[in-house]
């Protein structure tokens, strides 16, 4: 499988994770997710998955400063409904990285490591992605500002052909490279920006 080659220059992030501490899975809980495992779970790589992955981790970054942030400890909240926009695939992502989910999520063991019931949609007062730490209930609303990373203006020329598979395949290839330098931009250039992704705290 080859990733376009900037996947591998996103930094990742590394949790502690008690359940899989427990089960055996990971030494110490400690797991490391790269961007490549966003992609892997969404099916593609678009600005909407950059801006997930860039809202969960620098609000994890945010609500823990330089300790390793607890997977399971994380709930998780969005603005949008289920059904709207790309929600699904921002909580997706934030499911990945915090082990937050809805009703059909892990039902815990003897009453720990519950992670049902910690991702809701539609939260009033919550403007993007919001983060709450279940230990000391410090929280963090995270708004991601895509168009503070321009679209190359080929995208519109190309799309109507690509979308209606009438594009050679140099133009589907361009298209690509196009869309994923976008992606990059957004990862790379701007990835500590606060005007592309604004934290605030938030009052869970």
């Amino acid at each position: 499988m080859a990733f376009p080659e900037f996947f591998a220059q996103v930094p990742g992030v590394t949790l502690r994770d008690p359940l899989a501490e427990l089960l055996g899975a990971a030494e110490s809980g400690l797991i490391e997710y790269r961007f490549a495992d966003a992609v892997r779970l969404a099916g593609h790589s678009c600005p909407t998955v950059a801006g997930a992955w860039l809202m969960t981790v620098r609000g994890l970054r945010a609500l823990y400063g330089s300790a390793t942030p607890e997977r399971g400890n994380i709930a998780v909240a969005l603005h949008e409904n289920m059904g709207s926009g790309v929600a699904g695939v921002i909580a997706s992502v934030a499911t990945l990285l915090t082990g937050a989910a809805g009703d059909g999520g892990f039902k815990g063991l003897g009453g720990r490591h519950v992670r049902r019931g910690l991702l809701e949609f539609g939260v009033s007062g919550c403007a993007g992605l919001s983060l709450t730490r279940l230990d000391t209930r410090a929280a963090v609303d995270c708004v991601f500002r895509p168009e503070r990373v321009a679209a190359d203006r080929r995208l519109g020329e190309l799309l109507p052909a690509v979308v209606h598979g009438t594009a050679s395949a140099a133009d589907s290839r361009l298209f690509g490279d196009i869309w994923q330098d976008r992606v990059k931009r957004i990862l790379i250039d701007h990835g500590d920006d606060p005007a592309l992704v604004d934290i605030r705290p938030f009052q869970a």
